[in-house]
């Protein structure tokens, strides 16, 4: 028996921008074969003419507030306003206001910046910062909300509605590819089948490839590929959110962070990954490869189809009209049969698969 890595076989679609290559590494490490297509780009923040007015605005008066929300995004807005020669300014206004950190990461920033914090939750939540500001009375006060990536409309609305004056800082703007093209042929192949998984890293490239999908009419074969054999995996609840209001599924890690993110797509394809007994051996599908008796087995994408459609229901004959229908790109009679004969080549030989004379294939299932 070999060691077989937990993602070998599968084939797993990035659609991020930032940190797609770390992504891609961690999966790449658990066996995963990677296609790239990003369904964002960001705009630089020295090149964001929006951030640069907002934060000229928070430095035309006092602040009381600032809220933090992620490490990188702090550390990023600090660089820019160095760059447009505001840097000293900005250090100063927000020395005076009070810090409130989301999570660990965002506080080593604001301590790396020569600041300090003045709260971060335990649960490193948005809602807990909004319940600890609202606890503490915003009415009349000046509050920046450092965001990265996506709006936060709850957060900001309801402290508007509790009488706040609210400074909106996106930190780093999302916006559509330069080049379709990679995007493009990874929703094509989302629905093809030869895609297993999607993680997505930011709702912003959820909404994009979702757009994408409807205009080029794909969106409900997408929706159906998500719902069924393609896991849709989301670093978190704000990102799983395009896909909740289609009603799409989604996996989560506890912790929003990319290491869980991957051992969560990781853990959900093997558990999905079929397992039975057949012909006296053990096998378990893995995406496009099978594992049998412990070892790894190469299998061409037609007989995987095949084995696939076998596996959906053990032991029943499965017609080779059924079996056509199964096959990439359709066929006929005779396709199946060639492909049958792959397969078993590729299982080891063996009976694992039964010919049942003018019927069909059955997977040879153990009692």
């Amino acid at each position: 028996m070999t060691d077989v890595l937990p993602l070998a076989g599968f084939v797993i679609g990035i659609t991020a921008a930032r940190r797609a290559d770390e992504l891609g590494a961690l999966l790449v490490r658990k066996g995963a074969s990677v296609r790239y297509g990003p369904a964002i780009r960001i705009v630089p923040l020295t090149d964001d003419t929006e951030l640069h007015v907002a934060t000229t605005r928070l430095l035309e008066s006092p602040v009381d507030a600032v809220v933090a929300t992620t490490g990188i995004g702090f550390r990023g807005w600090l660089e820019a306003a160095e760059g447009w020669g505001l840097g000293d300014a900005l250090l100063s206004r927000l020395s005076s206001a009070s810090l409130l950190a989301r999570g660990p990461k965002v506080t080593g920033a604001i301590r790396a910046a020569g600041l300090s914090e003045d709260y971060s939750p335990a649960s490193e939540s948005n809602a807990e910062l909004l319940q600890h500001l609202l606890a503490s009375g915003v009415a009349g006060m000046r509050i920046a909300v450092q965001l990265h990536g996506e709006p936060l409309p709850y957060f900001v609305d309801t402290l508007r509605a509790a009488g706040a004056e609210v400074i909106e800082i996106s930190v780093y703007r999302w916006v559509g590819p330069v080049d379709p093209g990679p995007v493009d042929r990874l929703l094509d192949a989302v629905l093809e089948g030869s895609i297993h998984a999607l993680p997505f890293t930011s709702a912003p490239a959820v909404a994009s490839l979702i757009a994408l999908a409807r205009r080029t009419g794909r969106l409900p074969g997408l929706i159906s590929a998500l719902s069924g054999p393609v896991v849709a995996a989301c670093v978190g609840p704000i990102t799983a959110g395009p896909l909740a209001a289609l009603g799409v599924p989604t996996v989560q890690p506890i912790r929003a962070r990319i290491g869980a993110l991957a051992r969560t797509v990781a853990e959900t394809l093997v558990a999905r990954s079929p397992r039975l007994q057949a012909g006296g051996r053990s096998l378990e599908l893995r995406g496009q490869a099978a594992i049998v008796d412990g070892e790894w087995c190469e299998v061409a994408p037609a007989p995987m189809a095949l084995l696939r459609a076998l596996a959906a229901s053990p032991g029943r004959v499965v017609s080779r009209r059924e079996l056509i229908a199964a096959l990439p790109g359709g066929g006929e009679e005779h396709a199946v049969e060639t492909a049958i004969g792959r397969l078993r080549t590729s299982l080891g030989g063996g009976r694992v698969v039964q010919t049942v004379v003018k019927r069909g294939y059955r997977l040879a299932v153990d009692a």
